[in-house]
């Protein structure tokens, strides 16, 4: 057995320990996190509001938004989430400040203290370090993003005082299941009883429904609880307790905004309507939809299953543009072909990458996965396809870089804010 790190090591040691202890990276299940909560005392949080977020897509912007809203009326708020984009200390937020090296290690280590015979991945212990560092900061609210699934998943070890699903589509169908109804009720694991469950799937499985009334859940879902109305310059909202309108036009994705509202009315349901507006309408999130140039716009987006490509692809078509350039690298066990019929028609010119890693796809696997008559340039090297954009970039053009978090990550460490024509 692999010997932990020893007192006061730096975080990159112990991050490399925990890829290297356990065998696999996912294993699903929690009866190993559950236990070694319970020997921690991290299995509750004593009057700590829970707020536990699954989905395909939209956990993240709809914990920032939520986050924003909470910061803005003056509470006291965690945020686990993941994967995170440029540093691991985004994983765990409190009050709008990441987690330090310090606190993150020490956290390690009360966890491998405590494990003792317990083999525990990766997102294990991220989960258990961050129930840690909440516990001790004595939070009013604390928000889990979901890792994957939701039953099974390690955040589930919490009961949630308010459980949200943000959308429902096909990914990881290994784990979760390759039909909307398996996957419904995967992440419908985080219902509890008696409980609010909010729903922002317009098209809510059967299952799911199903699962909300087996556990005595109080489902809310959209288009029936709550629901909203866009128009082109604002947007308007009903539901239990609030009835808004006139809310300016969120940057991050509308569904997820109804979404968060309808938690907000739950949570708190005395928080004033101009709080709600500018958390809703002004948060924004690294590695959706961000823009990283202006003219020509260059957009970073993790989009990286179907149901993401569908909205990035609305959103790129709003967009006046003469021509759209498309940097793309994805990971071999999403759905790259999907990904690539949604969006190949709207790009004029392609350029697929690797990405590193056993898990990464390479730019001519991606390549051989394009529609009929799509065709694309492929590059072993992200700096290339770049500079190969770049040699043909006028000021009105559209550039979008997407496909997974590591090619935002990877892009973003590229790009220093260049001058590009």
């Amino acid at each position: 057995m692999q010997a932990a790190p020893p007192s006061g090591a730096a975080l990159t040691t112990w991050l490399d320990f925990l890829l290297a202890i356990h065998p696999t990276e996912i294993d699903m299940g929690l009866a190993r996190v559950q236990a070694v909560a319970k020997r921690m005392e991290l299995d509750h949080l004593a009057d700590t509001k829970v707020v536990t977020v699954a989905g395909t897509n939209g956990k993240g912007t709809t914990c920032a938004m939520i986050e924003a809203a909470l910061q803005l009326s003056g509470k006291s708020v965690g945020v686990y989430s993941s994967p995170h984009l440029l540093n691991y200390n985004e994983r765990v937020r409190i009050n709008g400040v990441d987690a330090t090296d310090v606190a993150l290690v020490a956290a390690f280590e009360a966890i491998e203290l405590a494990r003792a015979e317990i083999s525990l991945t990766f997102f294990e212990y991220a989960t258990l370090a961050g129930l840690y560092l909440f516990k001790a900061a004595k939070l009013d609210v604390v928000l889990l993003e979901v890792g994957l699934g939701g039953r099974l998943d390690a955040t589930n070890l919490i009961d949630a005082d308010i459980a949200v699903v943000t959308s429902i589509d096909l990914d990881h169908q290994e784990y979760l299941g390759d039909t909307r109804e398996l996957v419904g009720a995967e992440k419908a694991g985080i219902f509890r009883a008696n409980k609010p469950a909010i729903v922002g799937e317009g098209d809510c499985p059967e299952s799911l429904i199903q699962v909300a009334e087996n556990t005595g859940a109080l489902l809310y879902r959209v288009g029936s609880e709550f629901s909203y109305q866009c128009t082109a310059q604002d947007w308007h909202y009903q539901g239990q307790r609030f009835n808004l309108s006139q809310l300016p036009l969120p940057f991050l994705p509308q569904p997820n905004a109804a979404t968060v509202i309808a938690v907000l009315e739950h949570l708190c349901p005395t928080i004033p309507a101009a709080i709600v507006a500018k958390a809703v309408g002004e948060t924004q999130l690294a590695g959706r939809l961000e823009h990283l140039s202006q003219s020509p716009k260059v957009i970073v987006d993790v989009a990286h299953n179907p149901h993401a490509a569908r909205y990035l692809k609305s959103r790129l078509a709003a967009m006046p543009k003469a021509r759209l350039f498309a940097l793309c690298g994805m990971l071999k066990d999403k759905d790259a072909r999907s990904v690539l019929q949604v969006l190949a028609t709207d790009v004029d010119e392609w350029f697929l990458c690797d990405l590193a890693g056993p898990r990464g796809a390479s730019a001519i696997e991606l390549n051989a996965l394009m529609p009929q008559g799509a065709s694309a340039q492929t590059f072993a090297q992200m700096q290339d396809a770049w500079q190969a954009i770049k040699a043909q970039l006028q000021a009105d053009d559209v550039v979008i870089v997407f496909g997974s978090f590591y090619t935002v990550a990877g892009f973003k460490d590229l790009f220093k804010g260049e001058e590009l024509v």
